[in-house]
């Protein structure tokens, strides 16, 4: 593997300054979780400050900082004495994640589809709709990023505190996992289709149908995830 600062998939929208006008140790957590998520560092690769601290244009302390949050979150492995490196994600640790990220969005479904708003109701159309378009063009970083916003507006609407708590401690993972799903352009399609009938759930106020479509809906993602990661490894390393 390349050292992070000279990975060939780096873009420039990762290499871009921070942007100074959000607290900095919440941009460098944001930039630096997004580059492990969307494998621009890859698994295994150590996280070698000197290079990060160049590409993102900050001090290490930031980014040590950064580091330490990530590790609580299962995307980073420290190493006593050996810096950190990003945290290896298996076939099993994706089939217990989305058993579990599968069951709490089922149940935000239901409960959104009764207690959002109409407000709720159009910001989630109109993201969906945002969404559409990036899957269109083919823009899977745009669509990415707006796919996880919609799963995190749905919890929302939920309006269940604990809920929303168990959902965001799980929510680094599960975007890896869904990340590496959209290596599919087969399940892709499906996952677009997917959202549209959810939607038109949603718009029903129908919780059963919005929560067993979304169940499925993870389900399908953490199986393509688990094939994905299980094909890599016969292949070995790259």
């Amino acid at each position: 593997m390349l050292e992070a600062k000279r990975k060939k998939t780096t873009t420039a929208r990762s290499i871009a300054p921070i942007n100074r006008a959000r607290p900095l140790h919440e941009e460098v957590v944001d930039r630096l979780r997004d580059m492990i998520i969307e494998g621009e560092i890859g698994v295994g690769d150590r996280l070698h400050e000197i290079g990060l601290s160049e590409i993102l244009n900050v001090s290490r302390t930031p980014l040590r900082e950064a580091v330490k949050l990530l590790a609580t979150e299962g995307l980073v492995e420290l190493l006593p004495g050996r810096g950190a490196r990003v945290a290896a994600l298996s076939p099993d640790d994706v089939e217990e994640l989305f058993e579990v990220i599968s069951g709490l969005e089922r149940l935000a479904a239901e409960l959104a589809a009764a207690r959002m708003t109409a407000r709720d109701l159009e910001r989630l159309q109109r993201m969906h709709e945002k969404m559409a378009v990036h899957f269109q063009k083919g823009e899977r970083h745009e669509y990415f990023a707006i796919n996880h916003a919609i799963h995190e507006a749905i919890v929302a609407a939920a309006k269940n505190a604990m809920l929303s708590a168990t959902h965001a401690s799980l929510m680094a993972k599960a975007r890896r996992g869904r990340y590496t799903a959209l290596a599919s352009d087969a399940r892709w399609r499906e996952a677009m289709a997917e959202h549209e009938t959810l939607m038109q759930a949603l718009a029903k106020r129908d919780g059963k149908l919005a929560g067993d479509i979304l169940f499925e809906h993870d389900r399908r993602t953490g199986e393509t995830t688990r094939e994905i990661l299980k094909s890599a490894k016969r292949s070995g390393p790259v």
